[in-house]
């Protein structure tokens, strides 16, 4: 009997631990159910912004997609004006370089006329100096000839005017000799009486 009462005294207490145990495991199983209620009303909201976000995602998709489409297109509109830039830039190029070559042929035009037009100027202002000097050489000549001419016209007058005096005074020494004869009369009605001395 005390055996019997120890052993139900022993599994007394283990039923009492186990009461407890119990007890701790149902307050436990309340605290579990509360986080599950808790996490499924969480996984619920989170379900609500998955589907938000897969809709927001699939608007950006589209967006995405449209936008994707309008690249493709900018980038075909892109391609064909760089094709047309570079075909503008070809003829621009092939436009300066024919302007170059005119610009060239015109320059090469214009220097030949320069040296052209230096050379008839050299030639000009050579024609301009020989005529100079030419002219120069004349007026020499001219006022050598001019004064020469006078220095024989006064030679002439002073001849002139000698042979005046000379007439004069055999006309007054005949007078004085011959007084009033014929001859007297022919030399004071001479020409040599008359005649003037050269201006």
């Amino acid at each position: 009997i005390s055996d019997l009462r120890s052993r139900i005294e022993h599994q007394g207490d283990k039923l009492e631990m186990a009461r407890e145990k119990h007890q701790s495991s149902q307050k436990e199983n309340k605290q579990l159910s509360l986080k599950v209620d808790e996490l499924e009303r969480k996984l619920e909201a989170t379900s609500a912004q998955n589907i938000e976000f897969l809709q927001v995602i699939a608007k950006r998709e589209e967006a995405i997609h449209q936008s994707q489409l309008r690249l493709e297109e900018k980038t075909r509109e892109c391609g064909t004006l760089a094709r047309q830039l570079e075909s503008a830039i070809e003829d621009a190029r092939r436009q300066v370089e024919q302007t170059k070559e005119h610009a060239v042929s015109k320059e090469r035009a214009a220097q030949s006329k320069i040296l052209d037009l230096e050379t008839q100027l050299s030639r000009t202002k050579t024609e301009l100096s020989q005529l100079r000097r030419s002219r120069d050489d004349a007026d020499r000549r001219y006022q050598s000839r001019l004064q020469d001419l006078k220095d024989r016209l006064e030679q002439s007058e002073s001849t002139n005017r000698s042979m005046q005096n000379y007439v004069q005074f055999l006309k007054s020494s005949y007078a004085n000799v011959f007084g009033d004869s014929p001859y007297t009369t022919y030399l004071t009605s001479s020409p040599i009486r008359s005649r003037s001395p050269p201006a």
